[in-house]
């Protein structure tokens, strides 16, 4: 069983990212830190790496996704509907793209965001009795 994620993503630019995600309330693991990429902590054993472009390049042989496309959606689950709309209401402000309206199915709120470089964040929140 797998008990841990690092995403790896690839960025613009490191000190604006970190900017961005510890305006969002994230922080960043010192230890896997550089010029050209860092470690941010997303929650226990779940990470994601953001590396400059050239930085990220050197771990395939395939050319990094333009920002205009996607490949990935990243959903974070949070503690509530509240924390959700806070989160992605942060991330406007804080120059993040505004990529649908959230939507509220009553069991779970969701919401997202287009962070700097393009990368899809979708933030939800749902119910716990509706899962049991």
């Amino acid at each position: 069983m797998v008990n841990g994620i690092f995403i790896n993503l690839p960025i613009a630019n490191l000190a604006r990212s970190v900017e961005f995600f510890t305006g969002l309330g994230f922080t960043f693991n010192p230890q896997f830190t550089s010029e050209d990429t860092t470690c941010m902590i997303i929650g226990d054993n779940m990470y994601a790496m953001l590396l400059e472009n050239e930085r990220f390049a050197g771990f395939m042989d395939k050319p990094i996704a333009a920002p205009s496309t996607s490949e990935v959606l990243i959903a974070l689950a949070l503690d509530s509907a509240e924390e959700v709309r806070q989160m992605a209401e942060k991330a406007f402000e804080l120059g993040a793209r505004r990529y649908k309206e959230s939507e509220d199915m009553q069991f779970m709120y969701q919401w997202g965001f287009e962070d700097l470089d393009g990368h899809i964040w979708e933030l939800f929140w749902m119910d716990p009795s509706y899962v049991e």
